[in-house]
């Protein structure tokens, strides 16, 4: 797949604007970078048609640092929210394992959501996501983590709503702080309680069904094998990746 010119004008506003003599345009670099993340390459791997790899990391590299990509996606996802009825979001979270290569990072660069898990060293992807295509918000977090602690942060961070919506959770989100937090932030939870609650509640199992959007989410964004396999030492790089993905699947 390729970003096509009209795709790029809906995104063109977001994106540094290019001054003097530049060699290679944003959409040149937007497809270099759709290369990288679709095939999971190197940046010396790069087919030489797409030009020079060190310019176009260079640019991907200040883009992730700059937070370019992070107000693009945020554009595309305002627009796609406006644009459908939500009535239900979905809270999970999916493990990725990391390759050596995104092992290592300088200290000086602090501590990377990077953990050892049983699957080995592994980073976690929490999302809140509005179907199979939409996600509100996300972030990572070392792979041995608490679902329900990240959740809360990222609940957290949406903050009260203006209406009531529906929150659909799995079992690793049912303890009573986490279904508390929701209820006061305006959520109806959703989520079937644990085996050994000695006061179980019912729930609405029709709309738990729902919860597979996230899901499908999760499986389109890890058809992107810089996704699926987590190459980058640091997690802005990584982070950038992962909106890059979303972005792309917004525009499709």
């Amino acid at each position: 797949m390729e970003i096509s010119e009209a795709q790029y004008r809906h995104i063109e506003a977001c994106l540094p604007r290019q001054r003097g003599n530049v060699s290679m345009t944003n959409l040149a670099v937007l497809n270099a970078i759709l290369y990288v993340a679709e095939h999971g390459c190197k940046w010396r791997g790069l087919p030489k048609r797409f030009g020079n790899w060190h310019t176009i990391y260079t640019r991907m590299n200040r883009w992730s640092k700059s937070g370019v990509l992070d107000t693009v996606f945020e554009t595309l996802q305002r627009e796609q929210i406006v644009r459908i009825r939500i009535e239900s979001v979905s809270l999970d979270s999916t493990i990725v394992k990391v390759h050596p290569d995104g092992t290592g990072a300088l200290k000086k660069n602090g501590p990377q959501a990077i953990g050892k898990s049983r699957g080995g060293w592994t980073t976690k992807i929490h999302m809140v996501a509005a179907n199979a295509r939409t996600a509100i918000t996300f972030a990572l977090s070392p792979g041995q983590a608490s679902d329900a602690k990240k959740g809360r942060e990222l609940l957290g961070g949406i903050g009260p709503l203006p209406a009531p919506v529906y929150l659909l959770m799995d079992r690793a989100y049912e303890d009573n702080e986490t279904r508390q937090l929701a209820l006061d932030f305006g959520f109806i939870p959703v989520v079937p309680p644990k085996s050994n609650r000695l006061e179980p509640w019912q729930y609405d199992k029709a709309m738990y069904r729902r919860r597979n959007e996230v899901e499908r989410l999760f499986r389109r964004l890890k058809g992107f094998r810089r996704i699926f396999s987590r190459f980058d030492k640091l997690d802005v790089v990584f982070l950038a990746f992962l909106n890059f993905a979303l972005i792309v699947e917004a525009l499709r």
